[in-house]
C-alpha cells in the first residue's frame, strides 16, 4: 500500500477527507470528483493566455480537493523527502518536479513543437509526476488543453492502457528519442472543440496506471535510494545527451 505519509491504519488512503480504505470505492471517487470537476478545470485553462505551473496546481486542485484536503498542492510540500516510483520507473525528486512541468509546459506552448512532440510534453509531465495521486488525470487534462491550442486532439479512447503506459515508461527513461511521439501518432486528429474532447477525457478511467500503483522507495537521505535515483537520472542524462 502506497503509505508517505505513514497513517494508511489511522488516516485511510492519503488521508483523503472520508479515511476510505477500499482501493475500488476509493477508484470510483476519484472519477467522480473528476468527471464533477472536468468543466470547471477546462473553463479556467480556457481563460489562461499562457499556462503556468500554478495552472497546473490548480487543475489538480478542482479535480480531487472534495477527496483529498492537500490537492492542489505538489511532492515538494507534502513529501520533500520520499522518493516515488512506479512499476520500476522512477519520478523526479520533489524539488524538481517544478522544473519538470515547466520544461513541458514551455515545449507545449510552442505549437509547431506541441505538434510535433506531444509524446514528449507528456513525458515531462509524467517525469514530474508533482502529486502523491491523480497526476495522470491532470495531466491528460493540461495536455489535451495544450494539443487544442495547437490544431488538434488525441483520441485517448483509441490507445490501449498497458501500451500506452510501456511508452511512457521508456519515455521518462530514455528521453529525447520520440518513444511515446511515435506510440501517439496514430491517434493524433484534427483538433475537435472543447466541449467534444472533454466529454472523451470525461469517460476515461484514467491512463496513469492506478493496477500498478506508486510505491514509495524510501528516504532520499538513504544511500540506497540515493544511489538508484543517482543512476537513473545519470541514465536520463545520457539519454538526452545521445539526442544532441
Amino acid at each position: 500500500m502506497f503509505d508517505p505519509f505513514k497513517d494508511y491504519g489511522q488516516a485511510g488512503y492519503l488521508r483523503n477527507r472520508y479515511g476510505e480504505k477500499d482501493p475500488e470505492i476509493i477508484r470510483e471517487m476519484e472519477h467522480t470528483l473528476f468527471r464533477a470537476g472536468l468543466g470547471e478545470a477546462l473553463e479556467h485553462l480556457a481563460k489562461c493566455d499562457v499556462l503556468a505551473y500554478a495552472d497546473f496546481l490548480i487543475v489538480h486542485r478542482i479535480l480531487f480537493f472534495a477527496f483529498y484536503p492537500w490537492a492542489g498542492q505538489d511532492r515538494a510540500a507534502t513529501a520533500p523527502e520520499i522518493a516515488v516510483s512506479k512499476a520500476g520507473t522512477l519520478f523526479s525528486h520533489p524539488m524538481d518536479a517544478r522544473r519538470a512541468i515547466e520544461e513541458g509546459l514551455r515545449v507545449g506552448q510552442d505549437k509547431a513543437a506541441m505538434r510535433q512532440r506531444p509524446g514528449e510534453v507528456m513525458g515531462w509531465f509524467a517525469y514530474g509526476h508533482p502529486f502523491l495521486d491523480g497526476n495522470g488525470r491532470t495531466m491528460l487534462v493540461v495536455h489535451s488543453e495544450l494539443c487544442h491550442r495547437a490544431g488538434f486532439s488525441i483520441e485517448w479512447h483509441r490507445t490501449q492502457k498497458l501500451a500506452y503506459l510501456a511508452a511512457l515508461s521508456a519515455q521518462i527513461a530514455t528521453p529525447g528519442h520520440g518513444i511515446l511521439d511515435e506510440y501517439l501518432s496514430p491517434f493524433v486528429v484534427d483538433s475537435a472543440g472543447r466541449t467534444h474532447w472533454g466529454g472523451v477525457i470525461g469517460d476515461l478511467h484514467g491512463l496513469d496506471g492506478r493496477s500498478a500503483g506508486n510505491t514509495v522507495e524510501g528516504a532520499y537521505s538513504d544511500s540506497r535510494v540515493a544511489q538508484k535515483y543517482q543512476a537513473f537520472e545519470l541514465k536520463r542524462g545520457e539519454a538526452l545527451q545521445r539526442k544532441r
